[in-house]
């Protein structure tokens, strides 16, 4: 694995890593991928979840009641399940996109794709979709597998982070760069 920049990206690397080995060893990859998808899709939804994964106020016994009211609502259970009521008991919720995003780039490596984050304005159509897969493909050699995300506040265009790499076609960050060469001419 590669030498993580961060304590939280340590922290991610390792639970995700094991995370990954249980998986891969009781044959459950596929579904410990769904559940985390589904998942980090709710983290990205509720305010309230965010507050709680990430808000320190809340004792480790909150969260893991919590997360385990959550997760047996949402129908997450097994390894994914109980992964995340570990990953409560243990106080490190704050981590846990970040151990999803590790997750996710463990289990591509090991399909021998390449993972990427797209961040578009609006949802890509599906013809879209296998255009980027197939532009992305032909720059990095590999299959892609891709992280759709939408926020409106980019106007227009993509943002795409693959590996260490960011393409920043967005229309918010041309238009950025307009203001600023502007401020400088005048």
């Amino acid at each position: 694995m590669a030498q993580s920049s961060s304590p939280v990206s340590a922290i991610a690397e390792r639970y995700a890593g094991s995370l990954f080995e249980l998986a891969r060893e009781s044959g459950q990859l596929a579904n410990v991928e769904a559940a985390l998808a589904s998942f980090e899709r709710m983290l990205s939804e509720s305010d309230d979840l965010k507050r709680l994964v990430t808000s320190p106020v809340f004792s480790a016994g909150e969260q893991a009641k919590a997360i385990s009211t959550i997760l047996d609502r949402a129908g997450i259970s097994g390894l994914a399940g109980n992964f995340l009521r570990v990953v409560a008991q243990n106080r490190r919720l704050f981590a846990v996109p970040s151990m999803i995003r590790a997750f996710r780039d463990i289990a591509a490596r090991e399909r021998g794709e390449m993972s990427a984050e797209v961040t578009s304005a609006h949802a890509l159509s599906p013809a879209q979709e296998a255009e980027l897969k197939a532009a992305l493909k032909a720059m990095s050699g590999k299959d892609v597998a891709i992280q759709l995300t939408v926020d409106p506040s980019l106007l227009g265009g993509l943002v795409v982070k693959v590996g260490s790499r960011q393409i920043d076609t967005s229309l918010r960050t041309k238009l950025n760069s307009l203001k600023l060469a502007l401020k400088e001419v005048g």
